[in-house]
């Protein structure tokens, strides 16, 4: 007997990297693109309400730890909520193949019909897959409904990832403060947190798929925009006042 893995096994080798890749890039980005604009947003809204730095430094802080923890918490209970979400379609997938095996044999034959296989080449496919209810109930959860297992874990490595992604991406923008004079602090601000969220967004690109200028360039427009936001509605309550 052959040690070489099946296609189909090396298939769901390659698919569970990439998604473990594609997770943990996607956590990174979500905690430190949201900690890096709330914080942006924060610096500039209190300097346009006219904020000493003491109150800036301490309001950012207050946030860092706050928002951190909310997003790991959140990402924590997120994926609980997928893998609860994952284990109820599988069992209905489950009482299916019980229930309607015929039905669901001729869903296989499609899917793999699709995939270009054909005559005694897609019925033994077909009957090899069927053989077997565990390798069965996987394909139809990965090829028909296109969900994947939630490792129990990874749910805690992703709360911890997108806690620490939160923290720096809140203290990226707050540094020149603790170097700088105010006025210059803010500048140096804008300009660390467009590169760092060029630097991300063309990360991405590399890592995955895409143009890395462009993914670069969305992302600061996303971040600087958001930020922006807090600036302008500081600066409409600072006015009036």
């Amino acid at each position: 007997m052959s040690d070489r893995p099946t296609p189909e096994e090396l298939l769901k080798h390659r698919h569970k990297k990439r998604h473990k890749r594609e997770n943990s890039l996607r956590d990174v980005i979500l905690g430190g693109q949201d900690g890096l604009v709330n914080a942006l947003g924060i610096i500039l809204g209190i300097s346009a309400a006219g904020g000493d730095m003491k109150i800036l430094i301490a309001t950012v802080l207050a946030a860092t730890f706050a928002e951190s923890v909310s997003m790991g918490a959140v990402a924590y209970t997120s994926s609980l909520a997928q893998k609860d979400y994952y284990d109820a379609e599988r069992e209905k997938e489950m009482k299916e193949i019980e229930s309607a095996p015929q039905m669901e044999r001729e869903e296989i034959r499609q899917i793999y019909e699709e995939k270009g296989f054909s005559g005694k080449v897609l019925e033994e496919v077909v009957e090899k897959i069927t053989s077997d209810k565990k390798i069965w109930l996987d394909v139809m959860m990965a090829e028909e409904l296109n969900i994947t297992q939630v490792n129990t874990r990874a749910v805690l490595k992703t709360s911890v990832i997108v806690t620490v992604a939160t923290v720096i991406g809140h203290l990226i923008p707050l540094l020149p403060f603790f170097f700088f004079a105010h006025a210059s602090s803010i500048i140096l601000s804008i300009i660390v947190s467009g590169l760092s969220l060029f630097a991300v967004g063309a990360f991405q690109a590399y890592s995955l798929v895409g143009n890395w200028f462009k993914s670069g360039t969305r992302l600061v427009l996303i971040g600087l925009g958001a930020a922006l936001v807090g600036y302008l509605i500081a600066s409409i309550f600072h006015t009036s006042a």
